[in-house]
């Protein structure tokens, strides 16, 4: 049986698009409608006008401070995970093979552990970093490194085992490349697809990631978002779909800016 016998009909792709669409579009509305309807039923744009006045600024302070405090910690994530996490498994998997066993079972097993726990054993290392770095909430990457592990390295491991890791380097070192210039003229480039997945679902973490921030007492926008709930929930509404829609066009923005050049064709 031929693969394009396998393949659905495009009713079915649009009937499934469609549905999914549905699902996912219904509680966004629902939500928009709750932020524009007045007490007397009709629609009004107040409550959103309201998010502009310079009257109400310190009110909703708390959200605008945790939204640069999440953009930065998504940054200083992704720099862990792409300068820190992704040379050390391009490394055990040309160097150390044996290893790759437990390796595997180290980045995952975070996944197995829930928040709470997480941080109880982070609390005490906390104090530590709280003396040497300071409290500022970009000190929460090192936690968030840990949190996002297991999504990164499936997703960097799968364009790994997609190409010929061990000929590449091989390759570029018999022509004379440092193994800096191998990890960013050869590897980085054939593992494109997988350290741009493992930065997308970083950024996602960390943006939607409340538990460790509010144990550990750190202001992002999770938490932020919870402040503003417990005075007018209302305005809650719509900074949830205005950070939705934030995260959103961010992640296609990554994602388009990862893809540039991939189409081009060699002549």
């Amino acid at each position: 049986m031929s693969r394009a016998t396998l393949a659905p009909s495009a009713a079915t792709r649009w009937a499934i698009g469609l549905l999914v669409g549905a699902v996912f579009a219904v509680p966004f509305v629902a939500t928009a409608l709750f932020t524009l309807t007045a007490a007397d039923g009709s629609l009004t744009l107040d409550r959103w006008a309201a998010l502009f006045d310079p009257a109400l600024s310190a009110k909703y302070r708390p959200v605008w401070t945790g939204l640069v405090n999440s953009l930065i910690l998504a940054a200083v994530t992704v720099a862990i995970v792409l300068l820190v996490f992704a040379p050390t498994m391009v490394l055990v998997n040309l160097r150390f093979p044996r290893l790759r066993r437990a390796f595997e079972f180290l980045a995952l097993l975070p996944i197995t552990i829930p928040a709470i726990v997480l941080v109880v054993g982070l609390a005490p290392i906390y104090l530590q970093i709280g003396r040497t770095f300071g409290t500022g909430a970009w000190t929460l990457a090192f936690a968030y490194g840990v949190l996002v592990l297991p999504f990164a390295y499936r997703s960097i491991q799968a364009a790994i085992d997609a190409v010929d890791l061990a000929t590449l380097t091989e390759a570029a070192r018999t022509l004379g490349a440092g193994w800096g210039t191998v990890l960013v003229r050869v590897v980085a480039p054939n593992l494109r697809q997988g350290l741009l997945a493992a930065s997308l679902i970083s950024v996602a973490v960390v943006l939607g990631e409340f538990t460790i921030a509010s144990l550990l007492n750190r202001q992002v926008l999770q938490t932020g978002l919870v402040v503003i709930n417990k005075q007018d929930a209302w305005a809650s509404a719509i900074f949830t779909l205005l950070a939705l829609a934030f995260a959103f066009v961010l992640l296609l923005v990554i994602g388009r800016a990862g893809r540039v050049g991939t189409g081009r064709k060699t002549p």
